[in-house]
């Protein structure tokens, strides 16, 4: 299952805090087929709809992921970053397994 830091936790609370009212609101993400048949998460603000799988992080951050793209993140951790400007950037990496060394 999807992890979620603490920082990305607060990142998206702030968002959905900015842009809604509404409780179930969350980061969705949904997997995309571009045109050169290549695959990209697609980030938006935006309730469930059915089939969605819902995590939710600390504070009650929801992160919101259509059926392709709970399947791609299932072993990713979301994390932020900033980015050259200082503005936050979420960022994806593999979660590191039982004995602590990622990657392998």
């Amino acid at each position: 299952m999807l992890e979620v830091t603490p920082v990305a936790a607060e990142v998206i609370n702030e968002l959905t805090a900015q842009s809604s009212t509404n409780d179930d609101v969350g980061l969705r993400f949904a997997l995309a087929t571009e045109d050169n048949s290549q695959a990209a998460l697609e980030l938006s603000l935006a309730e469930p709809v059915d089939g969605d799988q819902v995590v939710t992080a600390d504070a009650g951050a929801k992160v919101i992921m259509e059926p392709a793209a709970a399947e791609f993140l299932d072993d990713k951790v979301l994390d932020v970053r900033q980015d050259e400007e200082g503005n936050p950037a979420f960022a994806i990496a593999r979660q590191a397994p039982e004995d602590g060394v990622a990657g392998e």
